[in-house]
């Protein structure tokens, strides 16, 4: 029961199917482990912008994920009950329409593509422990089946894809570097969703201190997906069914998307996930998607930048399997370039997922960009990583919301000058978390680990590269 291979991956689903197809693709054996059985279920908002289905196509996944007949959302709502901010997508790479996708489906498609380019995937499989040389260095793993079957696996390289309670991420005994607790919790179910016409919008609105959403689904359903605040947990915890239900009754144009709509099955629920970046790499292993890097679910970044950076992953190593001192390198620019990356959209998840309440600055904001398509399309624009988010909310635009926030007959002039302090104060925080990252590139750079030309910027086309800028 015993065996080698380049690499293996734990965990088969979005990071670690992306991972396993990069390195089967450039000739690398590889051995994929997740002790589900596919198709299977995990806990997901799973929505998709353009950039989503970009990195399906990359990775050759894109046909299969169609065939399972998910409604393309060509549009995209948000903005408060008073409030409309509509608008469409700005094609990414050629592509110009989100979805959502069930995890079981997704899943599967990305398993059947890694085991078509070659990846052995077992199902029903986990990990028990790593296997180490002399030197500390991860050189494998033991594995059990649900057969009682128990082996070993020696590897160049073990790579942890195995979620935000990675065995992988506790046995390296990794930690985090930069951690936000959400202040949100998550509650969605799904519903029989007849309303065709309704169904190419993703819909959110913001109502009091509630963040709710309306994403058509595959199967003819769609995902109602609740955001209150953590506080809210108790009451979920005594009525699950009927604090969902007021919830969603107390945003009226919700109520008026889901009429016709019946919701089937259970309401399930998230308290705890609070956003982190992990230490990444170390002597032989790595860890990809919600192992290393999770960020607030209300952007619904997940599945992308899990695609994205375990393909990257695939790529980046995939060179460098047969010198440890080299692979070494080329995992810690792999990470230092997920973080550069990533961490604008992480910042903006945090605040986003504040359990704050409408203020007049963000109503103000909410005129503004639903004034005309082009705005709405701007601001959908940092959703699909064609922007940063300071490109979009800049102090030029800033300004101009306080003016209109203070020339608000219904907001008084307090109020207004206590968000722009409160605003201004979460900047200065968001401006010293970028330079305690920039620290720590520049002491990677130090010990000769800065992003090079070769391994993780080779997947990132001119699109991609300027988004993350």
């Amino acid at each position: 029961m015993d065996a080698h291979t380049d690499v293996v991956v734990v965990g088969s689903r979005c990071a670690g199917s992306a991972a396993a197809i990069a390195l089967a693709r450039r000739g690398r054996p590889v051995v994929a482990l997740d002790g589900a059985t596919f198709p299977s279920d995990t806990l997901s908002t799973h929505l998709f912008f353009p950039h989503h289905w970009a990195e399906l196509e990359r990775l050759g996944a894109r046909d299969r994920v169609l065939a399972l007949d998910p409604p393309l959302h060509a549009r995209a709502s948000l903005g408060t009950p008073e409030v409309e901010i509509a608008g469409r997508y700005r094609a990414y790479e050629g592509i110009a329409h989100g979805s959502c996708v069930r995890r079981p489906g997704l899943d599967l498609a990305l398993v059947e593509t890694a085991r078509q380019a070659g990846a052995e995937v077992r199902e029903r499989t986990r990990v028990t422990a790593l296997l180490r040389d002399d030197a500390g260095r991860v050189v494998g793993v033991r594995w059990a089946d649900r057969e009682q079957n128990e082996g070993e696996i020696r590897a160049k390289l073990v790579i942890g894809a195995d979620g935000r309670r990675s065995t992988v991420a506790r046995l390296v005994g990794t930690r985090e570097h930069h951690r936000w607790d959400n202040q949100r919790m998550m509650a969605f179910a799904y519903y029989d969703d007849p309303r065709e016409e309704l169904r190419a919008t993703a819909a959110q609105w913001r109502a009091g201190e509630d963040l709710v959403t309306v994403f058509p689904c595959d199967g003819g359903q769609s995902i109602v997906l609740l955001m209150p605040p953590v506080s809210r947990a108790g009451d979920f915890r005594r009525d699950a069914a009927g604090t969902f239900d007021a919830i969603v009754a107390g945003v009226p144009p919700m109520v008026e998307r889901l009429a016709g709509c019946t919701r089937v099955g259970s309401v399930r629920t998230s308290r705890s996930h609070p956003s982190y970046f992990r230490h990444s790499h170390g002597p032989g292993w790595a860890l990809a998607g919600d192992a290393g890097h999770f960020k607030d679910p209300v952007t619904a970044q997940g599945i992308r930048d899990a695609l994205r950076f375990g393909r990257l992953l695939g790529e980046a190593a995939a060179p460098y399997l047969d010198d440890p001192a080299d692979l070494d390198a080329a995992l810690a620019r792999w990470e230092a370039d997920r973080d550069e990356q990533c961490l604008p959209m992480y910042q903006w998840a945090n605040g986003l997922g504040r359990d704050d309440d409408v203020s007049p600055l963000e109503a103000a904001s909410y005129r503004w960009f639903a004034a005309s398509e082009d705005r709405a399309t701007e601001l959908f624009d940092v959703f699909s990583r064609h922007r940063a988010p300071s490109s979009v909310f800049t102090p030029a635009r800033l300004a101009g919301w306080v003016r209109d926030g203070l020339r608000d007959p219904s907001v008084g002039t307090g109020e207004v000058w206590r968000t722009l302090r409160r605003d201004v104060g979460r900047e200065i925080a968001r401006v010293r978390e970028q330079r305690a990252f920039a620290r720590r590139r520049a002491e990677s750079a130090a010990r000769g680990l800065t992003p090079g030309p070769d391994a993780t910027t080779a997947g990132r086309t001119a699109t991609g590269a300027g988004a993350a800028r």
